[in-house]
């Protein structure tokens, strides 16, 4: 097994099982409509990157940077533009839908573009949620400014309510009225006031539920559809951000950017998962492959252009904002309202609301245009059942992945509070990039095509090893602290990150790789040392969720495979035999208060005890016939 996991799908057979019409496994010949060019591609870029990062996020990065937070967004859009450049390395040699998954197939092979893809569907998931629940909110904020009151317990999620009554009655019943919130006073009301039966209430976010079903449909009913809803919200929304910038500039105070890193170059980096939550959204351009008119000259070009605008944008928003008011004042949820209500321009924040509800619905449909085509993708590599990649034979969209997506987003949204989820979000995306970049690194040199990207190639043989060397001499002391102090194990992605650039300067040495993925590979990953310990535990659970899945069904059920053998049938059965007793010990002798964290703590206790199950079963196995043999 260890050998056919890495089996690699080549160039050559993703190219000609695309143009036969294998795309779709229902109906043989059906292919996705060819409708999107330069321009359309810029817009998408910037319709899923200029959303919730401009109106929400950018404010806590700016409280903890201050105005160095700008900094922050030159080093993430450089780091985004190594990445994407892979991307377009990709995209003009293999045009067809899957991003990043379908580049980990041709370069790493099987196990690893299933680990890719499985990350993608996290990433792309959990980021609609957030996004439909902030859509919400503005919504709901867009309504009161015109006098229409949507009742409490139609705006927010079940647990949330039932918990702010639980902390309001616990606050009054010990005589602590001060500590009571507006937004405890919110929840509590919801809880109330919301029709029931019995001790269950009717609450549900619908709002949130409204969105993710009339985006959804624009999805399914068409690419065109998407592309004209996409531009004109595009154009609405530059327009409205560049009339804030404009306004904005008259009412900056040169004082408040002083000092300009009032935290350090720590502080800058603490907002990392909130501004590059803001820049994910390029990555969702490339599953459009299939529906380009010129995939291998206009995706590479749509990417670079919607990178360079959006970072323009938001670099003059970030110092608007850090010039209007001091950085102490800006850990609010809706920055862009906040400033301009203390320089007294109430009026702006309506218009402010109306486009953040623009913005975010744009942001929510780019996205849910690239899921379902991911799901696509590995459904046609027989990963996920066949039945994912049925293409509407009138629409010529993935409509059955279409609608699966729909409800993946839309039940969450109704009813959970998954509003912080930006950092699990920016991680999975980081993943996806280092291994775009490394993918790029496998690929065998070309010379340049006329009509297609070509990145051009800078030797790092010298580069990489003396930027290896200069790093060490100057931050030797901070690396030795991290060996220091009593969660020194909480350090253990910036080791990873160290070991990981030794290896590179190495290689980059012996072979004489191309220094544009290599910075972005390393410059992607230690991006990702900066979420935290507690993410990449959050994210390594959900990897092993997916390895899961990928032994049981995908590794036997690949086109690229041969039929299970005996022995991983029984290896599986046996596997599944102690993922269930370690769901029951966990249920036993670990039990917790909070439902969602045992919940999630007994999935991922079944995947764990159902891996070494399976991986030690399999040992076991093979050296019994090893045995049987001599």
């Amino acid at each position: 097994m260890s050998k056919s996991i890495f089996r690699t799908k080549s160039v050559d057979k993703i190219l000609a099982d695309v143009a036969s019409g294998f795309s779709d496994s229902e109906h043989h010949g059906n292919h996705l409509t060819k409708a999107l060019n330069v321009k359309d591609l810029t817009l998408m870029g910037i319709a899923a990157v200029v959303g919730a990062g401009i109106f929400s996020t950018i404010g806590e990065a700016a409280f903890a940077g201050g105005p160095g937070v700008t900094i922050l967004f030159v080093i993430t859009a450089i780091t985004c533009g190594f990445s994407a450049l892979c991307y377009a390395e990709f995209a003009s040699r293999i045009p067809v839908a899957g991003s990043a998954y379908t580049y980990a197939y041709a370069s790493f092979g099987e196990l690893i573009a299933w680990i890719i893809g499985w990350d993608l569907l996290m990433e792309y998931a959990i980021g609609n949620i957030a996004v439909a629940i902030s859509w919400s909110t503005y919504f709901v904020n867009l309504l009161e400014l015109v006098h229409i009151h949507v009742p409490a317990y139609l705006t927010m999620d079940y647990f949330s309510a039932f918990r702010a009554n639980e902390q309001v009655q616990q606050l009054t019943s010990s005589h602590n009225v001060a500590g009571i919130t507006d937004t405890l006073k919110q929840g509590a009301l919801a809880w109330n006031n919301a029709p029931g039966i019995g001790s269950f209430k009717l609450i549900a976010n619908m709002p949130a539920l409204l969105i993710v079903i009339i985006i959804t449909y624009l999805v399914y009913v068409g690419i065109r559809e998407t592309k004209r809803a996409t531009n004109g919200m595009v154009i609405l929304k530059i327009a409205i951000v560049i009339a804030v910038i404009a306004i904005g500039f008259f009412y900056i105070t040169p004082a408040n950017w002083h000092p300009f890193m009032p935290n350090g170059f720590s502080g800058v980096m603490k907002g990392v998962s909130g501004v590059f939550f803001a820049y994910i959204g390029f990555d969702a351009i490339s599953t459009t492959a299939e529906e380009c008119e010129n995939p291998q000259r206009d995706l590479p070009r749509g990417m670079i252009y919607s990178l360079v605008i959006c970072t323009v944008l938001y670099i003059l928003i970030a110092l608007v904002l850090t010039g209007m008011v001091s950085y102490k004042d800006l850990a609010v949820g809706d920055p862009l309202a906040f400033v301009f209500n203390k320089v007294h321009l109430p009026g702006i924040g309506g218009v402010i609301s109306f486009s953040a509800v623009i913005a975010t619905a744009s942001v929510l449909l780019i996205f849910q245009l690239g899921q379902p085509r991911i799901w696509m993708s590995m459904s046609r590599d027989g990963l996920l059942p066949k039945v994912f990649s049925r293409i509407h034979p009138k629409y010529h969209t993935p409509s059955f992945a279409t609608i699966v997506t729909g409800f993946v987003v839309a039940i969450p949204a109704l009813f959970l509070n998954l509003t912080v989820v930006t950092d699990l979000t920016s991680i999975g995306t980081l993943f996806a990039f280092v291994l775009v970049c490394g993918g790029v690194l496998l690929l065998p040199r070309e010379a340049a095509v006329k009509g297609r990207f070509h990145m051009p190639y800078i030797n790092s043989k010298y580069i990489a090893p003396v930027v290896f060397v200069a790093g060490i001499i100057a931050f030797w002391k901070p690396m030795l602290d991290l060996f220091s102090g009593d969660n020194a194990h909480e350090n253990f992605p910036f080791f990873l990150f160290i070991i990981l650039s030794a290896g590179l300067s190495i290689a980059a040495f012996i072979k004489s790789l191309s220094l544009v993925p290599v910075l972005g590979l390393l410059s992607c990953f230690y991006l990702m040392t900066q979420l935290g310990y507690d993410n990449w535990i959050r994210f390594l659970g959900w990897l092993v969720i997916g390895l899961v899945i990928y032994v049981s069904y995908g590794y036997t059920h690949s086109h690229l495979g041969n039929k299970a053998s005996i022995t991983h049938k029984w290896c599986v059965r046996i596997a599944a035999i102690a993922g269930v007793l370690s769901i029951a010990a966990i249920c036993i002798f670990d039990p917790q208060h909070d439902l969602l964290v045992e919940i999630l703590d007994i999935i991922v206790a079944g995947c764990v005890g159902f891996l070494i199950a399976y991986l030690v079963s399999a040992l076991f196995f093979k050296i019994a016939r090893k045995g049987k043999t001599t």
